[in-house]
């Protein structure tokens, strides 16, 4: 594990410092969590795999709107048991064959002044597509060293009633709050002009 010096000259913790342009998802280094009460005895987590999508931060700070849409697949979901997911996945849960993806999509203007901010949205989930909030931490920038390409990463947390999206099965006994934890990076596609 590299010391911190090392680090330091290998990324930037200072958002106003990264570089402006056309972002697009790395899913490889992207990991999309979700955490839930089970039976009220244990916190169950999951995750969705294989995220995609954009996020544009434009050139000027003002009056330009920063665009971020990303998506997963529902058929991405995964647990510690195989026969869950086939759970989670089928009709009575988020039926992964009606309503293939889950889905965010924001656009406004983005003060680049804090590493710490609030994003809201638009995410689509089950048919149904509702406003969410999300805490988002900006974590570093800069050349990834092993692939050569310009990185940007965020840690967003946020939390949904499933309910509200139509996924009502097995309340109150699995929890209707779904905790949402995300590690994103975004890879530089297209530097602003």
């Amino acid at each position: 594990m590299p010391d911190s010096s090392v680090l330091s000259t290998l990324a930037s913790t200072n958002l106003a410092d990264i570089s402006r342009g056309r972002y697009v998802v790395d899913p490889a280094h992207s990991q999309v969590l979700f955490r839930v009460s089970h039976f009220g005895i244990s916190t169950y987590f999951g995750e969705f795999t294989g995220p995609c999508g954009t996020l544009d931060i434009p050139l000027s700070a003002h009056g330009s709107d920063t665009r971020l849409a990303v998506s997963v697949p529902v058929a991405n979901v995964r647990t510690t048991s195989p026969i869950l997911d086939g759970e989670l996945k089928s009709r009575d849960w988020l039926d992964a064959e009606r309503f293939p993806l889950v889905s965010f999509d924001f656009a406004a203007p983005l003060s680049l002044a804090a590493n710490s901010f609030q994003v809201a949205g638009a995410l689509a989930l089950h048919g149904v597509t509702r406003n969410a909030t999300f805490d988002v931490s900006f974590v570093g920038a800069g050349m990834n060293p092993a692939k050569q390409v310009y990185t940007v990463g965020f840690d967003i947390r946020g939390r949904i009633r499933r309910s509200d999206y139509g996924v009502t099965a097995a309340l109150p006994m699995i929890g209707d709050e779904l905790g949402l934890i995300i590690s994103a990076a975004f890879e530089l596609e297209a530097p602003a002009a």
